[in-house]
């Protein structure tokens, strides 16, 4: 059999080289104002506070190179450091267990089939849409003020609470609650998952004598868990960026007594209050150093406690 030459082989068989370069170049076209956005807003700024970490920059004057000299400053001449660091890992350790075991708490009570689901649903959502803004901040700081509503309930009772802000004590404390108030993106997302549980499951365990607390811990837990293990990724890390609360509440200052200095707030403290950007940017990359550690943990260990249902097919 004679071979067959390019112009006689199928059609369908057929190198298409120049449909498909015009569809490459009309991906590329439509791709490019994103590759403009990454490469100029993202990673220039990023590789250029990484190469910032290694120099002397005021903001004033061409940024001159210092090497180490912020790495060993921070972690060998800056007690500041160590205390925002100390306060950041407190501010994490209790709000984000607190928020996710709130917000499946209220994801449970919402999947009991309540009338007018989405109604509550939209209610419990707001607090995270305004929880991070300024105007919170500052209500949160009238609330806990000496002369606040939580003072002026409790003097009903004939108490007479401190200044939850001012206090050492409690002035963290009052910040992590406000960072529990914000559940709603952690529920809808808890809410999700609990829908996805065959309910069959449910009724077995029942007709087994199973009770509550043990259908949770056998059941729901196990089969929720890529979504814990979801929403504890995420607010994670939005807890170590959090920045607005501390700033409004303490004014900026991350008092009392350095009692709310987190770690990103020392960080804008140091870049634009003391003009020592070369040395904040060191404490940015330091910073995401954390963040992936951290993530990076949660992924290694997930092995263990988090059960995919397709696992073994």
């Amino acid at each position: 059999m004679a071979a067959i030459t390019a112009h006689e082989r199928p059609a369908a068989a057929r190198p298409r080289v120049g449909r498909f370069g015009a569809q490459d170049g009309a991906a590329y076209l439509f791709l490019a104002p994103w590759l403009a956005g990454f490469f100029l807003l993202t990673l220039g700024p990023t590789l250029g506070s990484l190469y910032l970490s290694f120099t002397h920059f005021d903001l004033l004057q061409a940024p001159r190179w210092n090497g180490l000299g912020n790495y060993i400053r921070m972690f060998t001449s800056d007690p500041r450091f160590y205390n925002a660091l100390s306060v950041t890992f407190w501010y994490v350790g209790l709000s984000v267990p607190l928020k996710l075991v709130f917000a499946l708490a209220i994801a449970m009570m919402l999947d009991q089939g309540l009338r007018g689901l989405s109604v509550y649903r939209a209610l419990f959502y707001i607090p995270s849409l305004l929880g991070g803004s300024v105007a919170i901040a500052v209500l949160w700081r009238q609330i806990f003020g000496y002369n606040g509503l939580i003072n002026e309930g409790l003097s009903v009772f004939g108490i007479d609470g401190p200044s939850w802000i001012s206090n050492p004590q409690y002035s963290l404390v009052t910040l992590v609650v406000l960072r529990v108030w914000q559940f709603g993106s952690p529920m809808v997302i808890f809410l999700a998952g609990l829908r996805q549980i065959p309910q069959e499951l449910y009724e077995a365990a029942t007709i087994d004598g199973a009770g509550p607390v043990q259908r949770f811990f056998r059941i729901t837990l196990p089969l929720l868990a890529p979504v814990v293990f979801f929403n504890l990724i995420l607010q994670t890390i939005d807890a170590f960026k959090a920045f607005t609360p501390a700033f409004i509440v303490s004014g900026g200052t991350g008092g009392p007594v350095d009692s709310t200095l987190f770690y990103t707030l020392y960080l804008y403290q140091e870049g634009f209050a003391y003009f020592r950007m070369g040395y904040a940017a060191a404490m940015a990359w330091f910073l995401l150093t954390i963040i992936a550690l951290f993530t990076a943990l949660a992924f290694l260990t997930s092995r263990y406690w988090v059960y995919y249902g397709d696992e073994g097919r």
